[in-house]
């Protein structure tokens, strides 16, 4: 399986620059993890860990592995994020949203 990310930039950039940020987000996504083919599994597993323990779950209340893959993809999410936003990522950027191919 596969995935399609898609960033929301808030500056209106354009095509072209959305699409770098784009490839700039997925690479770093990717080598945090440690390969492309983790993305899916991680992501549906943090999602799986979200529908049950709530958006921003209480990590004493996870499983060991749940919270080991929890923060493999917290740490990955922060690593894409300022290879697109930089270090002032949280003031005033965008999101991104995942698809499953």
């Amino acid at each position: 399986m596969s995935y399609t990310l898609t960033l929301h930039t808030p500056d209106g950039a354009s095509p072209q620059a959305r699409q770098q940020a784009e490839r700039r987000f997925c690479r770093a996504l990717e080598e945090a993890l440690g390969d492309a083919a983790l993305v899916v599994p991680v992501y549906e597993a943090v999602q799986r860990i979200r529908a049950q323990h709530g958006p921003e779950p209480d990590l004493e209340a996870l499983t060991p592995d749940e919270r080991t893959v929890l923060e493999l993809w917290l740490q990955a999410e922060s690593a894409a994020l300022a290879a697109v936003f930089g270090p002032h990522r949280h003031l005033d950027e965008g999101g991104y949203e995942i698809r499953l191919d």
